[in-house]
């Protein structure tokens, strides 16, 4: 199982298999190496106001940039809160009307070249919203500990099924864990460039 990433230069891997009914097959995927800088270079200007965070994995790319801050002050109370939060929301669904017809252009564009699907997301004020983002079905084999761990999540009302509790896990798992992650994705980076590289430090090709 992998989850999504932030790219900073780790192509995904793993065994080959259809993507969807028809679709590509993951051991011909093309590398999504140059995906963050393509898509920075492609964005129109004034979307964001810094380059996206694009993460990447096997199934999709996942594009999310930070929106202009509100320009308007709000009382520091509960209803100014409440306030805040209703602009911050209606902001963001402003941009995701207003550019949904070039963000699918871009999105073709981009799926073509890396062959993943591309979804989008928005941030403003601490707030992130993801737009329609693919759910991928993972299966795996778990024996009683684990599943009773899975089955304690649904019983207390944290997760409604097993499988909305195995995602569960795994986000907290992402959240708590993502130096340790980082260092990792560094660690096989490094392994492929020593792979691409050869024994004689020239290259394989």
């Amino acid at each position: 199982m992998m989850v999504g990433r932030t790219h900073r230069g780790w192509p995904g891997r793993g065994p080959g298999r259809g993507h969807g009914r028809g679709g590509w097959q993951q051991a011909d995927l093309p590398s999504a190496e140059d995906a963050a800088a393509w898509l920075g270079g492609r964005l129109p200007d004034g979307w964001f106001t810094a380059a996206p965070e694009v993460r990447v994995d096997r199934e999709e790319i996942l594009v999310i940039g930070e929106l202009p801050a509100l320009t308007e002050e709000f009382a520091d109370d509960d209803a100014g809160r409440a306030n805040r939060a209703a602009a911050i929301s209606g902001r963001i669904s402003r941009f995701r009307e207003q550019t949904r017809d070039e963000r699918i252009d871009i999105a073709r564009q981009a799926e073509h070249k890396y062959r993943r699907k591309v979804a989008w997301g928005a941030r403003l004020g601490g707030t992130e919203e993801l737009f329609t983002t693919l759910s991928v079905p993972v299966m795996t084999r778990l024996r009683q500990p684990e599943r009773i761990v899975l089955d304690t999540l649904v019983d207390a009302g944290v997760a409604r099924s097993r499988s909305d509790a195995l995602a569960w896990a795994v986000r907290l798992v992402g959240q708590h864990t993502e130096d340790w992650l980082s260092e990792l994705r560094d660690a096989m980076a490094k392994v492929d460039e020593l792979r691409g590289r050869g024994p004689d430090g020239s290259g394989t090709d």
